[in-house]
């Protein structure tokens, strides 16, 4: 009995999925040097299906590197609404630690996006200009944990690079699993102030003792 449209639909979707991923992985580990060969030996493909779904291997590239660096933000759920300043940050550098620690290679990939100067000029621009964004968005978290007294009294510039240095830093990470990999504690550390980085706010202290 033949496949219905919707069955091959759904094929075709798996296997471009399976492509991507394998992508994913390769690109992060070898940057634009890795051939769709490889791709497709990853994914358990043949070299012409991979090319069914990708013309090339800079489209593929392309694919993989616009889906890192477009990927929404997110807009705060109702519990980080109702967060401290300080909560806030500490949350947001404990997912940015997850993240690199369960997803390493699209920081790799992202990586090579940035220093490989065969990358098409739109996405280093691209990926630059993300991280511009990120940096202000980080420092205003920053600042904002000063107010209220939870975050270290520094210099919120240098804050930003400290810890952007350090996500970079553990991005480059591979395969060191949950047990290796460096706890986000440490990261909040260097930024909350003692006794903030478990959330526990000095807001929230104020708080309790006005009870």
């Amino acid at each position: 009995m033949p496949r219905s449209e919707a069955e091959n639909e759904r094929i075709r979707a798996a296997q471009r999925t399976a492509i991507l991923a394998a992508a994913r992985t390769v690109f992060a580990q070898r940057g634009l040097a890795a051939t769709i060969d490889d791709v497709a030996a990853a994914a358990g493909v043949s070299h012409g299906l991979a090319y069914r779904y990708f013309a090339s291997k800079a489209e593929l590239f392309r694919a993989l590197a616009e889906e890192a660096l477009t990927a929404p933000a997110g807009s705060p759920n109702a519990a980080e609404m109702t967060q401290t300043p300080g909560e806030h940050l500490s949350c947001v550098l404990r997912a940015l630690v997850a993240n690199r620690r369960d997803h390493p290679e699209m920081f790799q990939l992202l990586s090579h996006v940035l220093a490989d100067p065969s990358v098409p000029a739109d996405l280093t621009a691209l990926a630059e200009r993300r991280g511009r964004e990120f940096r202000a968005q980080l420092r205003e978290l920053i600042t904002e944990g000063q107010a209220s007294g939870e975050v270290a009294g520094d210099d919120p510039d240098q804050l930003v690079t400290v810890i952007a240095a350090c996500l970079d830093g553990l991005g480059r990470l591979s395969g060191q699993g949950e047990a290796a990999f460096p706890s986000a504690e440490i990261v909040l550390r260097m930024v909350m102030k003692p006794g903030q980085a478990t959330g526990r706010s000095v807001v929230e202290s104020k708080r309790r003792g006005r009870r």
